[in-house]
This record gives structure tokens, sequence and C-alpha cells, in this order.
């Protein structure tokens, strides 16, 4: 048999698979990179679109914070409004209340008494006074014990004053309302 060198021929066929697989090997780089850079690309708007709507529910719920605690200085502001209007309608109602425990005192007052001095704390009426004679002082505790407006009369002290032959006198008084006049309040 003849001998053939086929040897170029082989050679240059490596030589060209090889060019090809060098050029296919650089194209899948290039379209690798490319399919990378645009996969960056979107995750990067997608990350700052992201950013962007989480900024902006940040700056609402900053705002809203500032409207709750408005909201909240305003409900404390309300509660205290009402409470000043209860306080005065209150005030309002035991107005005529006060003119009717005035009224009871001196009705209540029989001749040859007269107070000195009259405080009220609360609901006990603290009274010092200056009576002609015990038999006084015993007459008016009895007015104060039989009037509507007021109860439970307690005698604290009595003194005899020898100067000007009077009694100086100290008591306190429940003042109450009368069952009638419960049901007529406003």
């Amino acid at each position: 048999m003849a001998r053939i060198n086929l040897l170029p021929w082989r050679e240059q066929l490596r030589e060209e698979r090889k060019k090809r697989f060098i050029t296919a090997l650089v194209g899948v780089l290039v379209i690798a990179v490319a399919i990378v850079l645009l996969v960056d690309q979107t995750l990067s708007r997608a990350i700052d679109a992201q950013n962007a709507r989480n900024a902006y529910l940040q700056g609402q719920l900053t705002q809203l914070d500032a409207r709750i605690k408005e909201i909240s200085e305003l409900k404390s502001r309300r509660k205290q409004l009402l409470e000043r209007m209860k306080i005065i309608q209150d005030l309002q109602g035991n107005r005529p209340i006060i003119g009717r425990v005035f009224d009871q005192l001196v009705r209540t007052l029989p001749d040859g008494v007269y107070f000195t001095d009259v405080k009220m704390n609360g609901n006990l009426i603290a009274i010092n006074g200056v009576a002609d004679s015990n038999n006084r002082v015993s007459d008016l505790m009895r007015n104060l014990d039989a009037s509507d407006w007021l109860e439970t009369p307690v005698l604290i002290e009595v003194k005899a004053n020898a100067t000007d032959q009077t009694n100086v006198f100290q008591l306190t008084v429940r003042q109450t309302q009368p069952a009638d006049a419960e049901g007529a309040k406003p």
C-alpha cells in the first residue's frame, strides 16, 4: 500500500475546529455576560423601585404618626373640656341650692341668736355664733333639725361669756336636699 500522509489535512481540520470552538466559547461568554448585565440592570431597577416605594410608605407613616399624635392631643383636650363643662354645670346646678341653704339658715335662726362665722366644707356646715341663753341654742338646733335642707346638727361647744352674759357656741350641720328637690334637679 502506498503511504499517504494525511497529517496536514487533519491538522488543518483540528485548527479549524479549534477556531470554531474558541469563537463559540467567546460568543457564549459574550452572551452570558450580556445576560448577567441585563439581569443585574433589571434587578437594580426593581430594587430602586422598591426602595422608592418604601421611602414613600415611610413618609406616609411619618405623616400618619403626626396625625395620630394630634388626634390623641385633641382627645385629651376634649376630655379636659368635658370635665370643665361638667364642673361648670355642677356649679350652675348647685347655685340655687346654696341660696336655699342660706335661706334655711336665716329661717331657722331664733330671736336672740346670731352667727359670727359660717363655713361650708363639702356638705358639712360649721357655724360659730352667739346666743342670749342656752335655750336659744336648743331652739336653733331643733329648727335646724326640722329643716328640709339641713340635717343632723351636732353641738360642739357652748361657753358662757361672763362679761356680757351671752353664750358662744360652735355646731356643725349637714346640708342635704329634700326628696322633692332631688327629682326637680336639672
